[in-house]
């Protein structure tokens, strides 16, 4: 335990340290924001990658898989990983040719003022639950590897602020180099340790074997309409709800060229597919190594069986290649979320507020309110009660009914209109927000009307005639 401790120290110093180091890049908010538009291939794709690699795909989808099976995790990595490929694809060039520095920025040069803050508030509240998921995954590892001594809440005030002051001076150089460096400790570390548990089980043919037999490898929902419906709210909550975000963005934002954004994206999202099954054998070889620990868990707080097993059934060396590879997932993963919003927020609403400031103003205030969104999410993940999975689940709903239809629309339809982008965004939010209050279960998923209303709003008030400024082609 001790040498574990020692090391998740030594570890930590280390990467805070390297993360100061690429805070030298830093000269004005644009190297803070995007990097300078400057990074090559690997590093974007190894960012792209680190960054959604985090606390869900190591925790929350291992978890989730042992209890609900295929079925359970389709959402992510299912829905996770193609959003990454749709955006290499079809997002990733012609918003790289814009030179923004943020996604709100298209809304606003699209669709003008009204919808960038709309869509840039709704960005924002997105990040609260992605990011709180990484905070309380961070607490975790440190109440696990500290043996109880370090209490949940300390552990995420402990991570929080280490990962926020790399972040708060480095921007997204520090995300950049970091990530690359972590994307190696998680890759490492994930085959290491998969090849530990898979000799103690006699194979992954054995646990392949037994979680088909248990009807765990059961993908497709019951033909039913509430099943499939519900099947595929879940599929398209994250594969779409995902691509208006700022962190994805970012990554396109920062590399060297457009054909580095789309290809980086594309193999990013492939990468993370094949990587996040590793943690899911992983957990669901505890049934076989220890049911009687999982039996204990599987109700009480299923993210520790993963841990728990490492902990308990696995020598040291194995125990400090699965937290390294942990403690990267999660940092990489915290770091960009803390960064894309605050940014976001920046640029795209208080920007406005301040317009005669200087870069190097500009570049404070968004140090600054790094600083304050860390602060706030720490506090919601603190007093939140959530599972990792479902708080990052939950977290692209607003941007899937507010923002999708919106960019997806805007770059693709010629007559996206803004009377049509503000119709997609309130009957988007509003349906939602209805059936979350009025049928949160039942056969209609809130967010699967709410995106079919936000396109049906976009469709009919893009082509009825236009009233007054909002015909104003921007």
């Amino acid at each position: 335990m001790n040498t574990l401790i020692w090391f998740v120290i030594l570890y930590w110093v280390i990467s805070v340290g390297i993360g100061l180091y690429a805070a030298r890049y830093v000269n004005n908010s644009k190297d803070y924001a995007v990097a300078g538009r400057s990074l090559p291939m690997y590093v974007v794709t190894a960012t792209v990658f680190a960054t959604w690699f985090g606390s869900e795909t190591v925790l929350g989808i291992s978890s989730t898989f042992v209890k609900e099976g295929l079925q359970g995790v389709v959402a992510d990595p299912f829905g996770s990983s193609l959003c990454l490929i749709f955006v290499g694809l079809f997002f990733a060039r012609p918003l790289y040719r814009m030179n923004l520095l943020t996604i709100g920025d298209y809304y606003r040069n699209k669709f003008g003022r009204t919808v960038e803050v709309m869509v840039t508030l709704c960005i924002v509240v997105s990040y609260l639950g992605w990011v709180a998921a990484q905070i309380k995954a961070l607490g975790l590892v440190f109440n696990v590897v500290s043996g109880g001594y370090i209490s949940m809440d300390i552990g995420m005030m402990i991570g929080a602020g280490s990962v926020l002051i790399y972040t708060l001076m480095g921007g997204m150089w520090s995300v950049a180099i970091t990530d690359f460096l972590q994307m190696i400790i998680i890759v490492i570390g994930m085959l290491y340790i998969g090849w530990e548990v898979s000799g103690m089980v006699g194979g992954a043919g054995v646990v392949i074997e037994h979680a088909a037999n248990a009807g765990k490898l059961k993908f497709w929902p019951s033909p039913t309409p509430k099943e499939a419906l519900w099947f595929f709210a879940a599929w398209i909550t994250m594969m779409l709800g995902s691509i208006p975000q700022q962190d994805v963005f970012q990554r396109v934002a920062s590399s060297k060229n457009e054909k580095i954004a789309g290809n980086a994206s594309v193999l990013g999202g492939v990468l993370y597919f094949c990587f996040a099954f590793i943690p899911m054998f992983l957990a669901y070889s505890a049934t076989l190594i220890d049911p009687a620990m999982v039996d204990r868990l599987i109700d009480k707080d299923s993210q520790l069986i993963l841990p728990t097993l490492i902990m308990t059934k696995v020598p040291m060396l194995a125990q400090v290649m699965f937290f390294g590879a942990l403690l990267s997932a999660i940092k990489s993963c915290a770091s960009a979320t803390l960064l894309a919003p605050s940014v976001t927020f920046s640029e795209n609403i208080l920007k406005a507020m301040l317009p005669k400031q200087s870069d190097k103003q500009f570049l404070l205030m968004m140090r600054g309110v790094v600083l304050v969104f860390t602060a706030i999410v720490t506090l919601f993940a603190m007093n939140t009660g959530s599972s990792i999975y479902k708080m990052v689940e939950n977290a692209y709903k607003v941007t899937l009914v507010a923002a999708f239809v919106p960019l997806a629309f805007g770059l693709y339809w010629k007559r996206a209109t803004t009377q049509g982008a503000l119709a997609s965004i309130f009957l988007g939010i509003g349906s939602w927000v209805v059936l979350e209050y009025v049928a949160p279960e039942g056969l209609w998923p809130p967010q699967l009307v709410g995106v079919l209303l936000s396109m049906a709003g976009m469709l009919v008030g893009s082509l009825v005639p236009q009233f007054g400024r909002l015909s104003v082609a921007r």
